[in-house]
């Protein structure tokens, strides 16, 4: 059974992986730094023996901790040591950053409710990753209805694509077709979000779906080599 000590290592004895894609919003790190300085507390940042440097650790998982800490002064971190590899380094590079959970969107107002009564939502959004506006907006919502499950509903998620210009033009144009025929009294993000998933229901019950995107595919590739 591997035993893993948290030890407290010299600042400058600490290096960057340069190969860490994660990286923080400016405004994000300073709400990082606020959050140490209030607390005195952190999540101890994940090492392993610098290659080619005897003495220095290099940083899987901890940068902007790191950095936050040399901001507000001090001299060491603490930090827990793992001896591994460089084919394992890549590994938690790509996983430490990346793999989290959803909040159950309950229990995170809730959460907030509580934290709001003793700290002010200006305050709150020092410290926190919601804007001003966001907090204000949560900590006021109505209580939430419960779907058929009984589960509490989740935060919505954002979805990011790439596309060309053919593309982009007729995705606007079956969102805005669809978004003719549903309720109003949405906000502009959730009327389009509901379009799309009208749409993608809509490919969902063709009888040949799959022959469809190869279609649209050979289509986007046939334009974008044009």
């Amino acid at each position: 059974m591997m035993i893993t000590k948290i030890r407290h290592i010299p600042l400058d004895k600490l290096v960057p992986h340069p190969g860490n894609p994660n990286q923080m919003s400016r405004g994000n790190f300073q709400k990082l730094v606020r959050n140490i300085e209030r607390t005195g507390r952190y999540e101890p940042l994940v090492v392993r023996p610098c290659p080619g440097q005897c003495g220095y650790f290099q940083i899987i998982h901890g940068r902007h901790r790191c950095e936050a800490l040399r901001q507000l002064g001090h001299e060491t971190a603490e930090a827990v040591v793992w001896d591994i590899d460089d084919e394992q380094t890549d590994i938690l590079l790509a996983t430490l950053n990346r793999l989290q959970g959803r909040d159950t969107l309950d229990k995170k107002l809730a959460l907030l409710r509580r934290l709001s009564v003793t700290l002010e939502i200006r305050q709150l959004a020092r410290l926190l990753p919601q804007t001003r506006g966001q907090l204000d907006r949560l900590v006021n919502a109505k209580p939430l209805a419960r779907g058929p499950s009984g589960k509490p509903g989740t935060f919505v998620k954002p979805m990011v694509f790439f596309v060309d210009a053919t593309q982009e033009h007729a995705i606007e144009e079956a969102i805005s077709q669809t978004a003719t025929g549903l309720p109003d009294g949405q906000t502009r993000a959730l009327g389009r979000a509901a379009a799309l998933t009208c749409v993608a229901r809509c490919f969902l019950d063709q009888s040949e779906p799959v022959a469809a995107v190869e279609d649209a595919a050979t289509e986007s590739a046939r334009t974008m080599t044009a």
